[in-house]
């Protein structure tokens, strides 16, 4: 199915969590192919596992280019800088001045506290009776609560700065001024806070982030800025996408939801197989530039061509993961590169993987019967963004009439 002219991309409408069938014709006959996105300039697109990991993790494949280059792109803004389009050396010393924060270590001291507030926005939803949202209800509360007492962000801002968010991941939601001038005013805000932690330090994220900036010149004032709203922005929108994509795949699976309701222990490896299932993206991922000429997928990528990797197809490749398009919880396979993979794999992972995990446990444990208020077709999706999931998900369960 080689085709000279590149494929107009994306290949359909993300509209819910059906992955284009293209993509497992693309990895079997064609697994590096031509595609031109709606802006910028035409790219690869990689959809093996393993073309996947070598274009997310080789450094003949730079982030930092996409700087210098018409980066293939879904909407018109381009990059405007951050430690998303960095390379190492300049991106490990971001990087590292964060990672402390979400060690596994930390991470899991957080849990009992992550556990409470689950069971708060719970107790909430059984007092106010079904149906209930679960994204407004629930979903978006949570990660938001915990990376705002993470970072030292008023969680009282969380309007303000949800809208401002959209900015980060929106391709046709919202026009380019739009974008603009959400991206501004969060840069702003954020800039506002620095300003006030420096004069008033606290026991917090960007406190520290301050310090290091201010004591051990570390980093630019530009870069503590972006760096704060990255964290502030990654570390809610995708968690609180996938609690629900993942509910929502567990409702039209009965069989594997049923399994997990019998065995509860088996939630951390359920949240690795969801993560490996659902396809987040609607679209492939930032586009890396080859440094030099590089053979992946038995094509020669030219120095200078723009690589995009769909870790979506990746994470259905059926030669790494035996019947990929089959959901079974108790898959013990491969890792999944659902959050990434190489320098760039994801800051927070463990933080959204322990949210998953206590999010799935308490929706389980305590409300029982748990179903659709009316039916999976009445779920509301999200349209014009990176990102899929439910804009709105009414749930009933057992008792909450």
């Amino acid at each position: 199915m080689t085709t000279t002219e590149p494929r107009a991309y994306p290949f359909s409408q993300a509209e819910d969590l059906d992955l284009d069938p293209l993509y497992a014709e693309l990895r079997r006959q064609e697994p590096l192919s031509r595609i031109q996105l709606p802006y910028g300039e035409t790219a690869w697109l990689a959809t093996r596992y393993e073309d996947a990991k070598i274009v997310l993790g080789d450094p003949r494949f730079s982030r930092a280019a996409v700087l210098h280059h018409d980066e293939p792109r879904m909407r018109p803004n381009t990059s405007s800088g951050g430690l998303l389009t960095m390379d190492p050396p300049e991106h490990t010393r971001l990087r590292k001045l964060a990672a402390k924060a979400f060690t596994a270590r930390r991470v899991e001291r957080m849990r009992p506290h992550v556990e409470e507030i689950a069971d708060g926005l719970v107790d909430g939803m059984l007092e106010r009776g079904a149906p209930a949202d679960l994204v407004e209800d629930f979903a978006l509360p949570l990660p938001i609560t915990v990376i705002c007492e993470m970072l030292g962000v008023p969680y009282a801002d969380r309007a303000d700065f949800r809208v401002w968010s959209d900015a980060f991941l929106s391709t046709t939601k919202l026009t380019a001024e739009q974008v603009t001038d959400y991206i501004d005013r969060m840069l702003d805000y954020m800039a506002g806070l620095v300003a006030e932690r420096r004069a008033e330090p606290a026991d917090d994220l960007l406190s520290a982030l301050i310090a290091a900036r201010d004591e051990q010149d570390k980093l630019s004032e530009e870069e503590l800025v972006r760096l704060a709203a990255g964290i502030l922005v990654a570390g809610h929108e995708t968690t609180a996408s996938q609690i629900p994509n993942f509910v929502y795949v567990l409702l039209t699976h009965p069989d594997q939801l049923a399994e997990l309701r019998a065995n509860p222990d088996r939630v951390p490896g359920a949240v690795e197989e969801l993560m490996r299932f659902v396809p987040l993206g609607s679209g492939a991922g930032f586009p890396r530039y080859a440094t030099e000429d590089v053979e992946l997928g038995g094509v020669l990528v030219r120095a200078g061509e723009p690589v995009m990797v769909s870790t979506s197809a990746a994470n259905r490749d059926e030669t790494v993961f035996s019947d990929p398009e089959l959901l079974d919880l108790t898959r013990q396979e491969a890792s999944h590169i659902g959050f990434g993979h190489g320098p760039h794999h994801c800051l927070g992972a463990q933080l959204a993987r322990m949210e998953l995990q206590v999010a799935l446990s308490t929706l389980l444990a305590r409300l029982p019967g748990l179903r659709f208020a009316t039916s999976a077709e009445d779920v509301e999706w999200k349209r014009g963004m990176l990102v899929r999931g439910p804009q709105k998900m009414l749930l009933a369960w057992q008792g909450g009439e």
